[in-house]
């Protein structure tokens, strides 16, 4: 039997409140902003070009990881959950990844979640049509402060999915908050889990810093984000992009440095940077497997197995119990 999707809207935009944490973030001692900022509409797509670059690694190779022990990984998972679990995709995007696990789970349901409902209708309609029998929802939600759903979506145990290695962008003890919640969501289920891994510095710096300058044109855009959103006016030709390791906190980390010195001013403020000085964009955490693996059993996972490529460069990780 056919059905539509359901959607629900937990997140709302606050113009204010985000400009107010923009703000924030450039009068700090040292300069921030926020990685939420990335992602206007062009800061979206360049993302997308971004996992097609040869230097971007964790895509494809949590692709083949998946293309090579897909039944392994599914078996595994179902013995967790149960036949015909609830999927949960957390940062589903456009809901492919997601997706690709229905012919192995065979769901009875599928609750896709991301930063805005709008972004999803057209996948979950699209899905739908491939999917008729299968109940879908979509819950615009910031599950950086808090993973938690609308009663009665997930009403058994549940696969917990989160690919794409986004579990970077938290620091170690957000990131472990954020598995007790999605332990807690699942229900004597299971988490899956994409995770990137601690490998040469070379390796990791370039995929952060392409020839092509992709990534330093969605680092830069984040600029033009705040000016529309602070009435400020940085200039993007007055800055550049810094992609480094590391080491002693084993990430990766992405900057805006000014070219020179420079004063930014938005309505009632300003800030002035000196040449060289740099605003902290992001963080991508790089986890060695045992490490990874302490923080699930500190996040209350008592069974996990683990499945990488040959050259151990990114973990698909299942975590139960």
């Amino acid at each position: 039997m056919s059905q539509a999707p359901r959607f629900f809207q937990l997140h709302q935009v606050d113009a204010a409140a985000l400009a107010a944490e923009a703000a924030a973030g450039l009068l700090a001692p040292a300069a921030w902003a926020s990685p939420k900022f990335f992602y206007d509409a062009l800061g979206s797509r360049l993302f997308d070009v971004i996992t097609e670059l040869p230097e971007y690694y964790p895509t494809r190779t949590e692709s083949a990881i998946f293309a090579q022990h897909g039944a392994a990984i599914a078996a595994a998972a179902l013995a967790a959950t149960g036949a015909a679990p609830v999927l949960v995709d957390l940062g589903a995007g456009n809901c492919a990844k997601g997706a690709a696990l229905f012919g192995p789970l065979a769901p009875r349901r599928y609750v896709a979640l991301d930063i805005s409902v709008d972004y999803l209708r057209s996948a979950l309609a699209d899905l739908q049509r491939r999917h008729p029998a299968v109940d879908l929802a979509g819950v615009g939600l910031d599950f950086s402060h808090r993973l938690q759903l609308p009663d009665g979506l997930v009403d058994g145990p549940a696969l917990v999915f989160y690919p794409g290695s986004s579990i970077g962008n938290f620091d170690p003890d957000a990131a472990l908050r954020l598995l007790r919640e999605a332990r807690a969501l699942a229900g004597g289920g299971a988490l899956l889990i994409g995770v990137d891994q601690v490998k040469p510095v070379p390796l990791l710096e370039a995929a952060y810093d392409d020839e092509l300058g992709v990534t330093a044109a969605f680092n830069l855009n984040l600029l033009n984000h705040l000016n529309r959103l602070l009435g400020s006016d940085f200039k993007p030709r007055d800055w550049r992009h810094v992609a480094l390791f590391n080491t002693a906190d084993s990430r990766i980390e992405m900057h805006l440095e000014a070219r020179a010195a420079t004063t930014v001013r938005w309505p009632g403020a300003e800030r002035h940077f000196a040449a060289g000085e740099r605003m902290h964009t992001e963080n991508s955490y790089k986890w060695a497997p045992a490490a990874f693996a302490a923080l699930l059993r500190d996040a209350g996972f008592t069974r996990v197995q683990h499945w990488t490529d040959a050259q151990g460069w990114f973990g698909v990780w299942l975590a139960a119990g």
